[in-house]
């Protein structure tokens, strides 16, 4: 066929996002640090996935229109840096397609170099090696190859080829691609988009899997987001001490493959000696106990209802709606209820929960700032994945609201940025403060591997706990307050004066004393210690 008209790109798309979400586990595989977080697939798949809702029922031959509702469902619900990257491609795409009800090879070929311009434009500091170098690569290579009386599969064929070999040289783009061995995983999620375009082409229908295990988590998102039903499930938590004849029977890994087929997500099991901890999402909690049960007896137990909390969530705001706008509000983005709270009280009026393996989408922070009622919002992410975000719904909304993103990424930052604001002086003035504020503080972090590895010369080994200084992981090691003392090794200096440690929802409270006498004893700072109930992080240190 010579041309592409609207309905024919509708269904491109379709099968686009089906072989995305097909495949995004083994995208997400692809991910270079070890460290639990939102995962590059799973992030591109829920936003591409929204944009292919948007369009599924449209019935027309106008391809401009297609791709204009493609663009807007792809801007509302991107995720993580990759899926607001991802936006903007096609948003690019798009942009190149105005006016036109059906395109041929050349001018289709110009609209995906289009798409790569927008992509570039629409980050600060450009990365070579990822996202970016492969559709600017291979579109670059389709424009000089298509011509106007092209096959259009023919053009496809070329550019999907053009691709493969742009991701094939990421790794000697990105160094530390190389060290690990793997390709960029951005760009191999664009790729499979792609691929899902050329089966379409092929008249191919690609049907969706159904996701087992931990990849269930992304699809109760997405379908929660589609119908509104009660799909979240049960957040079950507990530790079991093992029966001493079993001890020997007992393996992770078999716990957790168990698990896995109930179905359940969000999966962690930790043995430490006699002791296994467990945290699991899934909608049948009861048959989560009964698999560990066989293994001994519960020492704590707790379950939650996830449809309750976000029931709680979009039914009411942390603080009264007043009747009229504020003049300035603030947003953060934070999980775990104590470090909310933390938040709340330092003058934020709202907090969108998320963080490492929940990241939001534009469209959960568009919400966020028009409920609050404010005329100028600022919004404080919180997350290197989230900033992207925050700033695609400032963008959204800038006809609307004055939205300030404060590009705060961890939350160490973030509750510093909100102890700076004052609400006697001005907007500028609480700005420039709030942004000095986040780089006078260092943070740390302990969390678990998710998989053998090795980083910068440290050995990584799946399910310990490793010491992350800023962004360098320092140490692995299979204790967690072993790797709290490695992280405040790297952080604290002669020139700290005050040193907040938030504890996570895994530690406990003999955990949580041992690590404040140890700071206490071995340095000379002023010393705050929290309960966040933080998921991923069993701590998260701010040393000012």
């Amino acid at each position: 066929m010579k041309t592409i008209n609207g309905n024919l790109f509708r269904e491109m798309v379709i099968a686009g996002a089906a072989v995305l979400h097909n495949n995004h586990p083994e995208i997400d595989a692809l991910n270079v640090f070890p460290v639990p977080d939102g995962d590059t697939g799973t992030n591109m798949s829920l936003t591409f996935s929204a944009g292919a809702t948007e369009i599924e029922n449209l019935q027309t031959d106008n391809i401009f229109d297609v791709s204009k509702k493609l663009s807007k469902g792809l801007l509302m619900g991107a995720r993580g840096n990759s899926g607001v990257i991802l936006s903007q491609i096609f948003r690019g795409i798009s942009m190149a397609l105005e006016g036109q009800t059906e395109v041929g090879a050349v001018k289709f070929a110009e609209a995906l170099k289009n798409g790569a311009t927008v992509a570039y434009k629409a980050v600060m500091r450009p990365v070579e090696g990822t996202i970016l170098t492969v559709i600017r690569e291979s579109s670059e290579e389709v424009v000089n190859y298509a011509t106007d009386d092209m096959e259009i599969e023919d053009v496809f064929s070329f550019f999907v080829k053009a691709a493969e070999e742009s991701l094939e040289r990421t790794p000697e783009l990105l160094p530390v691609l190389k060290e690990v061995g793997v390709v960029d995983s951005g760009g191999a999620g664009l790729l499979l988009i792609f691929t899902g375009f050329m089966s379409a082409l092929a008249g191919e229908k690609i049907e969706r899997l159904e996701i087992k295990g931990s990849e269930v988590a992304m699809d109760t998102l997405a379908d929660i987001e589609a119908t509104g039903e009660e799909a979240y499930g049960y957040c079950t938590e507990f530790i079991i001490r093992l029966d001493e004849a079993k001890m020997n029977a007992f393996k992770e890994e078999r716990l957790r493959n168990e698990l896995e087929r109930i179905p359940g997500n969000s999966i962690v099991v930790v043995q430490d000696e006699e002791i296994v901890k467990v945290h699991v999402h899934t909608l049948k909690p009861g048959n989560a106990l009964n698999a560990a049960q066989r293994y001994g007896e519960f020492v704590k137990l707790k379950i939650e209802n996830m449809q309750e909390q976000h029931n709680t969530i979009m039914e009411s705001s942390p603080k009264e709606q007043p009747k009229e706008q504020k003049e300035v509000s603030i947003i953060s983005v934070a999980a775990g209820d104590g470090i909310q709270d933390m938040f709340l009280e330092l003058h934020c009026d709202h907090v969108v929960s998320g963080g490492q393996t929940m990241n939001p989408s534009a469209e959960d922070i568009v919400a966020a700032v028009r409920g609050v009622h404010a005329k100028n919002v600022i919004i404080l992410p919180n997350n290197s994945n989230i900033v992207m975000t925050a700033q695609q719904a400032a963008i959204i909304l800038e006809d609307e609201i004055n939205v300030i993103v404060i590009p705060s990424k961890t939350i160490p930052q973030g509750l510093s940025a909100c102890i700076m604001f004052n609400p006697e002086v001005d907007l500028d003035e609480n700005v420039a403060e709030m942004q000095e504020a986040i780089k006078n503080v260092k943070t740390g972090q302990v969390t678990f591997a998710i998989k053998d590895t090795n980083i910068d010369g440290v050995e990584i080994t799946a399910n310990q706990y490793m010491a992350l200084c800023e962004k360098e992981i320092t140490a692995c090691v299979p204790n967690k307050l072993d790797a709290l003392k490695e992280t405040l090794k790297g952080l604290v200096d002669e020139d700290s004066e005050i040193i907040t440690l938030i504890c996570g929802e895994d530690v406990t409270e003999e955990e949580k004393e041992e690590a404040e006498s140890y700071i206490e004893e071995n340095f000379d700072a002023e010393l705050e210690c929290v309960d966040g109930k933080q998921p991923v992080y069993s701590f998260i240190l701010g040393v000012e």
